[in-house]
């Protein structure tokens, strides 16, 4: 595997991560007075919004959920499989 599909693909992952972080903070912060907590949700909500935000426009929610970190997260694996196979 190149070193540029190497690190385009652990990028993809972090980033995948992030989002499943965000995800996970998300149901804990609301009632948080812990700055770490908080904080740490910020820091994921700057990194995550600009590949979630795009996709908010696009795809509707499914009652009160919000699917676009799932389908965020699928569309990362995806992109990362396409670059191992055709960089790597």
């Amino acid at each position: 595997m190149s070193l540029l599909a190497e690190i385009i693909y652990i990028f993809l992952q972090m980033l995948a991560f992030a989002i499943f972080l965000r995800v996970i903070l998300s149901w804990f912060v609301m009632g948080s007075r812990s700055a770490f907590l908080i904080n740490t949700y910020q820091v994921l909500h700057q990194l995550t919004e600009p590949i979630l935000s795009p996709l908010r426009r696009i795809i509707p929610n499914i009652g009160m959920f919000d699917i676009t970190p799932i389908v965020a997260f699928i569309l990362l694996q995806v992109i990362g499989d396409l670059i191992i196979r055709f960089l790597g």
